[in-house]
């Protein structure tokens, strides 16, 4: 997945060359997940077709504020789309554009557009070598980065006038490339690592049995894919689980036992930056792992069990810097319990989930949670889709998290 997943985009071609360009990069938007609209300059539609563009998007390409040949056609309103983008990118932008952009002139809808857009707005110039490099439109693009507008740098190559130099566009690739980068360092998480734990562990009775429990894996996956949006790298340790990874800042480490979880997360604990301990670990494994299937006789079956490492109280004994959220599953005395948890573990803050609440704990979609601090503050939440939940979840960490 990537940062412009669900992201909404403005896409607004001017008239020049490079336009032909803009149908495979409308192609990459949409392949990165996120959702786009076109606008296009009257001349824009000289180099490539709105036919085209409409197709790709999925969506109506928009070029004038109405129809003069549809008595019907109902006006188009530049204030909703200004509105409706998460970000808008002008590619090409051409000098003239750039002049207009620069100078508030707004005499075509792609204009008006820009000046109704409240969120960022990025510009890729194209023109050729002498028109990049005349005064007037390093002033046009001086002018733009002061209203706080993101100038994606022209390139150098052949023209189409023949000449060679700067002023090709650049290539839809490296666009995408380039806003990717940019939004990621404005997320929150830009540059932290997040080791997450998630899942049940399974102990071993013999090769076909084990000890295991309800958990899905799906609180845990759930936090994962919330810190890769937020721009954090995340190191997943998941016990055995059908969760699937739909992001690529997520690596996933996959552990069977409790002892294969304890060394994992112990492996990777010192580079992280906040730890979230959302795994559903064994608390006894058999003593004994026998070696072959045990037959099944009249006479009952005694195991005896030894208690597992307690992973979270480890790294709770060793922490320097890193900011630990514990996991606790109750059935009685839930705050009580969940505060000695806090307490002994040594956590930043502890996640609550009482099995007495419905809809709460292993094996649902839906998750209803209290948080507890260390100063025993306690925030409690509505039962929320998991997805929900994990935003919750990291809005506390946020606040409590010193990021520096």
């Amino acid at each position: 997945m990537s940062v412009l997943s669900g992201k909404k985009i403005l896409l607004g071609i001017s008239g020049g060359i490079a336009a032909f360009k803009t149908a495979n990069l409308v192609r990459l938007f949409i392949k990165s997940g996120a959702e786009v609209k076109v606008i296009m300059t009257p001349s824009a539609k000289d180099f490539v077709t709105p036919l085209t563009l409409s197709t790709l998007s999925k969506n109506p390409v928009y070029s004038t504020f109405f129809d003069k040949e549809n008595d019907h056609e109902l006006w188009s309103n530049h204030v909703d789309l200004g509105l409706w983008a998460d970000l808008m990118l002008v590619a090409p932008a051409t000098a003239n554009t750039l002049s207009k952009m620069s100078n508030g002139i707004s005499d075509n809808f792609l204009l008006a557009c820009y000046l109704s857009a409240k969120c960022k707005v990025y510009f890729a110039p194209a023109m050729d070598l002498d028109m990049y490099k005349h005064q007037s439109t390093k002033n046009s693009i001086t002018k733009l980065q002061n209203f706080d507008n993101v100038l994606i740098p022209a390139t150098s190559g052949e023209l189409a006038s023949g000449l060679v130099g700067e002023g090709r566009m650049a290539e839809p690739e490296d666009i995408i490339a380039f806003i990717e980068k940019d939004l990621l360092t404005t997320l929150p998480l830009y540059n932290k690592t997040i080791l997450i734990t998630a899942g049940p562990t399974h102990e071993a009775i013999d090769p076909v049995r084990y000890i295991g429990n309800h958990s899905t894996g799906k609180m845990g996956y759930e936090l994962a894919h919330q810190a890769a949006n937020l721009g954090a790298k995340v190191l997943l340790i998941s016990g055995p689980s059908n969760e699937k990874i739909t992001h690529n800042f997520i690596t996933k480490i996959a552990v069977k036992s409790a002892e294969e979880m304890y060394q994992a997360v112990h492996i990777n604990f010192k580079d992280a930056n906040i730890v979230i301990a959302a795994a559903a670990v064994a608390d006894y494994k058999p003593t004994i792992i026998h070696s072959k299937k045990i037959k099944k006789k009249d006479t009952t079956l005694q195991i005896e069990l030894t208690p597992t490492k307690d992973i979270l109280a480890s790294i709770g004994a060793i922490k320097e810097a890193q900011f630990l959220v514990g996991f606790a599953l109750e059935t009685d005395n839930e705050l009580e319990n969940a505060k000695g948890k806090l307490r002994r573990k040594n956590l930043d803050l502890i996640v609550l989930n009482s099995l007495q609440d419905k809809g709460a704990g292993f094996a649902t979609a839906t998750n209803k949670i209290t948080i507890i601090d260390t100063e025993e503050h306690i925030t409690k939440f509505s039962l929320k889709s998991k997805a929900k939940v994990a935003k919750d979840i990291f809005e506390i960490i946020l606040n409590k998290y010193t990021i520096t």
